[in-house]
């Protein structure tokens, strides 16, 4: 089960590849990374706002829906997931470990990164 960490849900590693394949529950995992490391390895269909642009986009998320943010190791993800909950967001859940705690399937390249905000590129497909 998740964790608290500093008011914060943590999910592990088991946690997050579970939420990933669960559609009834549909969750959105986002990843916040630079734009550089998402290209290197990221999770697939999981779709990259960086943490410095994710701010611009905070009154377009729906507050009713769960988030699980993602990071390299766990920092940054940590600072949204935070920033999430400071502005109202009840369901909202760091990735404790980011990437570098990830051992399931990763895909390289652009394959979902969020240049104009649009709610629909949030879904897994």
């Amino acid at each position: 089960m998740s964790r608290i960490i500093e008011g914060i849900s943590h999910v592990d590693r088991e946690e997050l590849y579970e939420l990933l394949h669960d559609k009834e529950r549909n969750v959105l995992v986002i990843d916040v990374r630079e734009l550089e490391e998402y290209e290197d390895a990221h999770i697939p269909s999981v779709p990259l706002i960086p943490m410095g642009e994710i701010a611009a986009y905070i009154n377009d998320f729906d507050k009713d829906r769960e988030y699980v943010f993602v990071c390299r190791s766990g920092g940054r993800s940590f600072q949204v997931t935070r920033f999430f909950q400071s502005q109202g967001f009840k369901n909202v859940h760091n990735y404790e470990g980011g990437m570098l705690n990830w051992d399931k399937e990763v895909t390289g390249g652009p394959e979902n990164v969020i240049v104009t905000f649009n709610p629909e590129q949030l879904e897994r497909k």
